[in-house]
């Protein structure tokens, strides 16, 4: 059995369509929720710093636990995050106002601000699929020898709601809360216990994500083979890589060029433009 495990959102969805919706709608709740100021200020604010990560995408990350989850460039979401966070931390009146918001954190206050923010308002963004994305979804399951499952670090429901309406013969499984984002300082990979990082043409990229590494060995448990689609490389691709999974980037308008080079020149990774590709992929590894 092939499990082909294929990200939600940004991949199966032009995320960069909805990031501005979310944006808006964060700030919004920021303003009068938790921050209590100015809306036009908290949108002011937050668009000088997006304009300065994007100016300097290697220099900016989104940090959960101290380390690294992705780049702040990786996709239209994690931009959303990363400017949140980044604009959270540094003004201290912000900052303070988010503790207080946020007073027991399982990460710390500002991330689970910004995760906060993003379950709150991404259930109410009706996606829109990319090109091929449910005819490809389709043919996978109609295949005896593949299975496709549908990773996200959203909770299961929201995903689930929004395939209701895509014409599918039958629901796909979802592996929903994977939390690829959840950095754990003092864990290892095991059979790495001296690596922590993998470094892509000068990017490193940590490998401390245990809660996503649960999630890909229980899919494995079985014997079954997997392969892994997303559209950005950080949090759902360099993991599998280094598991001997192979991985499949989905070319997106923001995708960094570092994250194109790393999959494409990688024996496991391979890189795509439509997601129709997918089943050639998916045919030949069987």
């Amino acid at each position: 059995m092939l499990r082909v495990i294929l990200d939600f959102d940004g991949t199966l969805t032009a995320e960069e369509k909805q990031a501005a919706d979310l944006a808006r709608l964060s700030i919004h709740t920021l303003a009068s929720d938790i921050l209590h100021i100015s809306e036009g200020v908290v949108s002011e604010a937050y668009e000088s710093t997006k304009k300065r990560l994007l100016a300097r995408p290697r220099d900016y990350a989104w940090i959960v636990n101290g380390l690294v989850a992705s780049y702040c460039d990786e996709g239209s979401f994690i931009l959303n995050t990363t400017t949140l966070q980044t604009m959270l931390s540094e003004n201290e009146d912000y900052l303070k106002a988010v503790q207080a918001a946020f007073p027991n954190p399982e990460y710390d206050a500002v991330a689970d601000c910004t995760n906060y923010l993003f379950h709150k308002h991404t259930p109410t963004l009706v996606p829109e699929f990319r090109p091929h994305a449910m005819d490809t979804l389709v043919y996978l399951q109609g295949q005896s020898h593949i299975e496709p499952l549908i990773l996200t670090n959203s909770l299961g429901d929201k995903v689930a709601h929004f395939l209701q309406g895509a014409s599918l013969a039958k629901a796909p499984r979802i592996l929903g809360d994977t939390r690829q984002y959840d950095m754990a300082p003092d864990w290892r990979l095991p059979g790495h216990t001296e690596q922590s990082e993998t470094f892509v043409f000068g990017y490193p990229v940590d490998l401390r994500r245990p809660a996503y590494y649960a999630a890909l060995m229980s899919e494995s448990r079985d014997g079954s083979q997997l392969m892994v689609v997303a559209d950005t490389f950080s949090l759902p691709g360099a993991l599998p890589l280094v598991l001997g999974i192979p991985f499949v980037l989905i070319h997106t308008a923001y995708t960094p060029a570092w994250c194109v080079q790393a999959a494409s020149e990688h024996p496991l990774g391979y890189v795509i433009k439509d997601l129709a590709e997918i089943v050639t992929i998916a045919e030949n590894m069987c």
